[in-house]
C-alpha cells in the first residue's frame, strides 16, 4: 500500500503527545483547512444523510463542470483520485508506458500490475528538473509509447508543463495521456490546467481530487475529466449504486463554488511559496528547486543526509519527506509542504541553525 506522508498518529502515540503538536510537512495538504462555507452547508444539510444520494449526482457533476470549464457528461467520479488513476491505467492496458523520473510511485506500481513495459523520462538536476516538451514528444514517438502518465505540477519536483505544451503533445503524438492535476489548483489554472482540452481530445484524461487543495482527504472524493466515451462507459459499468457518499456529494456541491475560499488559498500558497524559496536560497548548503506546487524540493550540498535531517527535525516535532526513495533522487534531497506562517518560520529557523 502506498503511503501518503507520515503517519502522525503513530508518531504522536509513540511520543505520548497530542497529534496537533506535530507539524506534518510531508502530507502536502492545504494548511488553511476546508471551506467554512462548505462545512456550514454540510452542517445545515445533515438531514440529507438520512436519504440516499442522487445516483446520477447531477448537482455534484454540474458544480465540478462549472469549476473546471468542462462538460458534465465528461465527468467520472471516484473514491479519491487514486481510484480513477488505478482503474484508468487498468482500462488502457498499454504495452509501452512512460512516466517521469522522479515521480509519484503509484503510477509505476499500477503499470507493473498490468505488465506494461515502463520507460522513464528522466528529469535532471542540471536542468533543475524542468520538463522539456519537445524531448518528451520525441521519446514518445521513438519508443512507440501508448500511455503517458504524469502529475502536473510534478511530485516531488514541483516542475510543470503549460496547457499549451500538453496540447502540443496531443497534437504531435498518438499517445493516451493521463494528467494528474492533484496540485494544479495551487498555481494559475488558466495557464497550467488542461481541463478544457478534454472537450477536443478524446485521448486525454485529467485526474483530480479534493484532499490537497480543499483539505478534505476524509471525504474521499476524486474526479476525472475525459471525452473518451468508452472510458466513461467502463467506469459506469464498474460503479456500484451510490458510489459517492452523501457527505462527499453535499460538500462537492458547495466547495467548488466558494470563490472567496478558492482565491484565499491560491493567494496564501503563492505568496508563502515565493517567500520560502527566497529564504531558503539564503541558507548555506541548501538549494530549493523552483516549484508550482504547495511543496518545495530542496537539495542539500553538504554531508548532512536527508535521513539525518528528518531525524533531527522529528525531534522538534516537524516531519519532512525524505526523498532518497524516489527514483532519480538520493539522500541529498528532501521535500516539505507549505504550512501556517508560524510553522513555516519554525522550520526556517531550524534549517538556518542546522546549515548556517
Amino acid at each position: 500500500m502506498t503511503s501518503h506522508g507520515a503517519n502522525v498518529f503513530d508518531i504522536a502515540k509513540s511520543k505520548k503527545i497530542d497529534v496537533k503538536e506535530i507539524s506534518d510537512f510531508s502530507s502536502n495538504i492545504n494548511p488553511l483547512g476546508a471551506s467554512k462555507k462548505t462545512l456550514e452547508y454540510l452542517k445545515d444539510n445533515l438531514n440529507l444523510l438520512f436519504t440516499y444520494p442522487d445516483p446520477k449526482y447531477i448537482d455534484l457533476k454540474k458544480s465540478i463542470a462549472d469549476y473546471t470549464n468542462s462538460n458534465p457528461q465528461n465527468i467520472i467520479l471516484g473514491l479519491g483520485a487514486t481510484e480513477i488513476l488505478k482503474e484508468s491505467i487498468k482500462y488502457y492496458q498499454s504495452a509501452n508506458s512512460m512516466i517521469l523520473s522522479p515521480c509519484y510511485s503509484e503510477y509505476e506500481e499500477e503499470l507493473e500490475k498490468i505488465n506494461s513495459r515502463i520507460f522513464y523520462f528522466d528529469l535532471n538536476y542540471t536542468d533543475k528538473f524542468k520538463i522539456n516538451v519537445d524531448e518528451i514528444i520525441n521519446a514518445i514517438n521513438l519508443k512507440k509509447i501508448n500511455l503517458l502518465v504524469f502529475a502536473n505540477p510534478n511530485n516531488p519536483t514541483g516542475t510543470i508543463l503549460k496547457k499549451d505544451e500538453i496540447k502540443k503533445i496531443l497534437q504531435n503524438t498518438n499517445v493516451k495521456l493521463i494528467v494528474d492535476e492533484t496540485y494544479v489548483e495551487f498555481c494559475d489554472q488558466n495557464i497550467y490546467s488542461s481541463g478544457e482540452l478534454t472537450k477536443k481530445y478524446e485521448n486525454l484524461l485529467i485526474v483530480r481530487g479534493t484532499s490537497k487543495f480543499f483539505s478534505l482527504p476524509g471525504i474521499r472524493l476524486g474526479y476525472g475529466l475525459t471525452s473518451d466515451i468508452k472510458l466513461i462507459e467502463n467506469f459506469k459499468n464498474k460503479e456500484v449504486l451510490w458510489q459517492i457518499n452523501s457527505v462527499a456529494d453535499i460538500c462537492g456541491q458547495k466547495m467548488f463554488k466558494d470563490d472567496k475560499y478558492l482565491n484565499n488559498v491560491y493567494s496564501f500558497i503563492e505568496t508563502r511559496r515565493e517567500y520560502l524559496l527566497k529564504e531558503l536560497n539564503k541558507i548555506t548548503n541548501l538549494e530549493p528547486i523552483e516549484s508550482k506546487g504547495n511543496f518545495i524540493l530542496v537539495k542539500i550540498h553538504n554531508e548532512i543526509t536527508s535521513t539525518k535531517l528528518r531525524q533531527i527535525l522529528a525531534q522538534e516535532l516537524m516531519i519532512i519527506r525524505d526523498c532518497k526513495n524516489f527514483r532519480g533522487l538520493d539522500s541529498s534531497y528532501f521535500r516539505f509542504c507549505i504550512l501556517s506562517d508560524k510553522e513555516n518560520e519554525k522550520l526556517l529557523k531550524s534549517l538556518r541553525k542546522i546549515f548556517n
